[in-house]
């Protein structure tokens, strides 16, 4: 496998991820320039990084010169690994939507409308017609439960969040297809396997390549899930995503012990 062609992380990214990996993970200075090192991170982005994250109290200075999420990051964490259990929260299907209505929010504040469109996907919904938003309404929670989590995703509360059903066959299989670009399946198929195979290889490399693919193939695997729609069958195949989900979870497992080892080194 050919991990040098990765893209090579952002310092900011690499650092947050892995200090909210755990509950309570540590790292000092010198183990972050070694974790930057890996990915060919200069010593100095490394530094300088710590410094913005500190400033902006995503992390904080405790004993002996080790940093560990502060407060805002320990937000952050929770938010990235609430895939974990996203998938408890689902019920079957009664061919319902959720709608996000955005007519109402002014086309002229372009940051709100990237804060809106970045909501929008992170809770799995497509666009059906001009500002018209939809999803299967498969969340236990129901239409509020989206609702909820759209608002605090940053969706101003001007958009009208609400349930339809009923639509007329032209509409729904339009909205059936919506997700079908994806091709979800597909992408589970391909990552059970390059977790399987890199969890068979993983125990015979030397420790600072087992902790470098661990990130690699791990943090592609949770980019998938975090941006995950949740889709209920008929859409896709929810027996294989279970299988996907519990694999990642497995590899997460695995690469949190041997980030601990590699950065316990003296």
């Amino acid at each position: 496998m050919q991990l040098e062609k990765e893209k090579k992380p952002v310092a900011r990214k690499l650092l947050l991820k892995l200090l909210g990996s755990r509950d309570n993970i540590k790292m000092n200075a010198s183990a972050a320039v070694r974790v930057g090192a890996l990915f060919g991170i200069s010593e100095n982005n490394i530094r300088v990084t710590l410094t913005r994250l500190q400033s902006a109290q995503l992390i904080t200075l405790v004993d002996r010169g080790d940093y560990k999420l502060a407060d805002k990051g320990i937000r952050f964490a929770k938010e990235i690994h609430q895939w974990r259990e996203d998938e408890n929260g689902l019920v079957p299907w009664q061919n319902d939507w959720v709608i996000a209505q955005t007519s109402l929010l002014p086309k002229s504040d372009k940051k709100q409308l990237r804060t809106t469109e970045r909501a929008l996907k992170l809770v799995g919904m497509m666009k059906l017609a001009s500002d018209m938003y939809i999803r299967p309404n498969n969340f236990s929670g129901g239409v509020s439960e989206v609702r909820d989590k759209l608002h605090t995703l940053g969706l101003s509360g001007k958009a009208l969040v609400f349930s339809a059903s009923d639509f007329d066959n032209q509409t729904q299989a339009k909205a059936m297809k919506l997700w079908s670009h994806l091709n979800l399946e597909a992408l589970y198929k391909v990552g059970c396997s390059a977790i399987e195979k890199s969890l068979a290889r993983i125990p015979t490399l030397p420790l600072e390549e087992a902790t470098k693919e661990s990130y690699v193939i791990g943090d592609r695997a949770l980019y998938h899930l975090v941006f995950d729609p949740l889709l209920p069958s008929p859409f896709v195949d929810v027996a294989m995503r279970e299988r996907y989900r519990n694999l990642v979870k497995k590899y997460d497992d695995m690469g949190a012990q041997i980030w601990l080892r590699f950065l316990d080194q003296n």
